[in-house]
C-alpha cells in the first residue's frame, strides 16, 4: 500500500477519536445530573416523610387536646353537681340536727304523758267490768316494763301504749265467749263467760245448772235463779261461739246511772 492512501486513514481515525472525547464528557455530566436529581428526589421524599410525621403527630396532639378539653368540661359539670349535692346535704344536715333537737324535746314531753296513760289504763282495768283480768293486767305490766327499756325507741313505746288503748276500746263494741275459773260457793269451778261489750258479763257452768252475772254497782257476782236467764245465757254463748246466727238475747244488765 502506497503512503498516499495511508495518510487519509490515519487522519480519519484521529478525527473519530477527537469526536468521541466530547461525547464521553457529556455522558458523565448527564450521570452527575441524574445522580443529583435522584439525591434531591430522595431528600424531598425524606423531607415529605418528616413533614407527614410531624403533621400526624400534630393531629394526634390536637385530638388529645380536644379530648382533654372535653374531659375537663365534663369534670367541671360533675364538680358543679357535686357542689350542689354537698350544699343540699349541708342543708339537710342542718334540718336534721334541728329535727333531732325537736325530737329530744318531744321525747322529754311525751314520756311523762305515756307514763300517765299507763297508770290511767291500769286504774281503768281495775275499776272496769272484770273480764279477762289476767290478760289485761298482763298487758299493763308489759307496758310498764317497756317504758324502762333503753333498746326501744319512744315511737315504739307510744305505739304500744296507743295499741293497748285501742284494744280496750274495742272491748266495748264486741261480743265474746271465753272459759275461765270462778269461785262459786267456796269452790273453784270452770265456767263459760259471755261478755257483751261492757254492758253485760255473765257466766254459766258447763252443766248449765248455775248461771250468774256481774253487778257493777255492788262489785260482785250475783247468781241468777230464773230459768229464762239461764236459757238466754246459753243461747248467747252459742251466738258468741258463732254456732247460731246473731239474735236478740235477754240478759240482765246494769241500768245507767242518772246525773
Amino acid at each position: 500500500m502506497s503512503p498516499i492512501t495511508r495518510k487519509p486513514c490515519l487522519l480519519a481515525v484521529c478525527a473519530v477519536f477527537v469526536a468521541a472525547l466530547p461525547l464521553a464528557g457529556v455522558a458523565q455530566s448527564l450521570d452527575n445530573v441524574l445522580d443529583l436529581q435522584t439525591d434531591r428526589t430522595r431528600l424531598a421524599q425524606e423531607s415529605q416523610q418528616r413533614i407527614d410525621k410531624v403533621v400526624e403527630q400534630t393531629r394526634s396532639l390536637e385530638d388529645t387536646y380536644k379530648s382533654v378539653l372535653k374531659q375537663i368540661k365534663g369534670l367541671e359539670i360533675y364538680n358543679t353537681l357535686l357542689q350542689r349535692q354537698t350544699d343540699n346535704q349541708q342543708v339537710q344536715m342542718t334540718e336534721l340536727r334541728e329535727s333531732i333537737d325537736q325530737v329530744e324535746v318531744i321525747n322529754r314531753q311525751i314520756v311523762p304523758i305515756m307514763t300517765t296513760m299507763i297508770d290511767s289504763l291500769e286504774q281503768f282495768v281495775e275499776l272496769d267490768v272484770p273480764f279477762l283480768l289476767e290478760e289485761r293486767r298482763g298487758r299493763v305490766a308489759k307496758l310498764k316494763d317497756l317504758m324502762e327499756r333503753q333498746d326501744v325507741n319512744v315511737a315504739e313505746k307510744f305505739r304500744k301504749v296507743t295499741e293497748a288503748y285501742q284494744i280496750e276500746n274495742d272491748f266495748g263494741k264486741t261480743i265474746e265467749h271465753y272459759k275461765a275459773t270462778l269461785n262459786i260457793d267456796g269452790a273453784t269451778r270452770e265456767v263459760d263467760f259471755l261478755r257483751i261489750g261492757r254492758v253485760a258479763l255473765v257466766y254459766q257452768t258447763a252443766d248449765g245448772k248455775i248461771s250468774g252475772a256481774w253487778d257493777q254497782k255492788s262489785g260482785q257476782w250475783i247468781e241468777l235463779d230464773k230459768g229464762d236467764y239461764k236459757n238466754q245465757i246459753k243461747f248467747g254463748l252459742r251466738i258468741a261461739q258463732k254456732q247460731v246466727a246473731p239474735d236478740l238475747v235477754m240478759i240482765p244488765i246494769d241500768a245507767p246511772e242518772g246525773n
